[in-house]
């Protein structure tokens, strides 16, 4: 049974108070698998990370693997105490993109459950489109709304003041949803989510993106009216000209207010390829914001050390912390697209 979405409710900023930052865990039957033994450590470091500052929700693919997963938290002497469970079958781990969309109202919350189709059916999604269900029943979450939209979370960026931020390729991509016009998209959406505004972002893609080019590789809010990019000075790298154009109209933004955002451009990281001669999809963009922390993705290469210091004067009050995701990007992802962040309110049976 749903319940009416009252319209106080609305999407915060990442940087509203949080509860819990929810992953979905690896494990031998996901395209992992042959990189599983460099790709748990990560999981297992950011669980660590996170707990000093707040709770994890994660989800499970069987019993067996929360055996396997509570061994290596307690062989790394993490507080099992700050984990919450669910255990569900489960395609993959793009936690970003299937987890719940989460309004609040103050600390009450409103968490969503919109349709996941696999960034546009190119993956197998059906149990993962099913892990939102399995998360509100096993933690007594009481969800607002089954929503047939097809939207994932690392499609859209909210600045917490009422504007919410997309790319045209990502939300008008026919394999999403191809019998609606952007002004319908954009007048559901803004209604749905409780916001004023949206902001279309017509350029910018990264090579080895699966997903349309998600604006949370491209460009994210921050305190302070800050849009954080990605950057690229290299002219004779193919991203050059589509993350110039993408700054030029960053520059053209506005807020709900009709104030320009300040904007804060991030280093282009060395080129990352696979054994295949791929391009993977490097991108400092994809940071992942918790409470009094920061966590910024690294590959590596020198370019790390310079993008630290970026972000540390862009997030004055909050402690930033690289996590190397080198092995993350082999599957064409990242930090923030592997974690989904739930808001205060989200545990409430749970957390005082």
């Amino acid at each position: 049974m749903t319940t009416k979405l009252k319209a106080s409710f609305s999407l915060p900023a990442e940087w509203h108070p949080q509860d819990a930052v929810l992953f979905t865990w690896p494990h031998q039957e996901t395209d992992w698998q042959p990189i599983l033994a460099q790709v748990e450590p990560i999981y297992v470091q950011l669980v660590k990370t996170i707990t000093r500052f707040q709770a994890v929700v994660l989800v499970c693919h069987n019993l067996a693997l929360q055996q396997n997963i509570k061994q290596q938290l307690i062989e790394a002497q993490i507080n099992l105490a700050a984990i919450f469970w669910v255990i569900t079958p489960t395609n993959d781990t793009w936690a970003r993109d299937h987890g719940p969309i989460t309004l609040v109202n103050k600390h009450q919350i409103n968490a969503l459950n919109y349709t996941f189709n696999g960034w546009g059916n190119k993956f197998e999604a059906g149990l993962d489109n099913q892990i939102n269900s399995a998360i509100f029943e096993q933690l007594n979450i009481q969800r607002s709304q089954d929503i047939p939209l097809v939207l994932e979370g690392g499609a859209i960026e909210s600045d917490g003041q009422g504007v919410l931020m997309v790319t045209s390729e990502c939300l008008l991509n026919p394999n999403r949803n191809p019998s609606l016009t952007k002004q319908i998209i954009e007048t559901q959406l803004l209604k749905q989510l409780g916001l004023k505004k949206m902001l279309w972002l017509e350029h910018g893609a990264l090579a080895g993106d699966d997903t349309d080019a998600h604006i949370d590789t491209l460009a994210r809010f921050a305190p302070d009216n800050q849009i954080i990019y990605q950057g690229c000075n290299e002219q004779n790298d193919p991203h050059y000209q589509p993350l110039n154009a993408m700054k030029k109209q960053l520059n053209e933004f506005k807020n709900s207010s009709g104030q320009n955002y300040q904007l804060v451009e991030l280093p282009w990281p060395e080129p990352q390829f696979n054994a295949k001669g791929e391009q993977l999809p490097a991108t400092y963009a994809n940071f992942l914001i918790i409470n009094q922390a920061v966590l910024i993705p690294v590959y590596g290469v020198k370019q790390d050390e310079m993008v630290l210091t970026i972000m540390q004067s862009t997030f004055k009050n909050h402690q930033v912390i690289p996590i190397n995701c080198r092995a993350l990007i082999e599957q064409f992802g990242s930090l923030h697209c592997i974690s989904m962040q739930l808001p205060k309110g989200f545990l409430s049976h749970y957390l005082s």
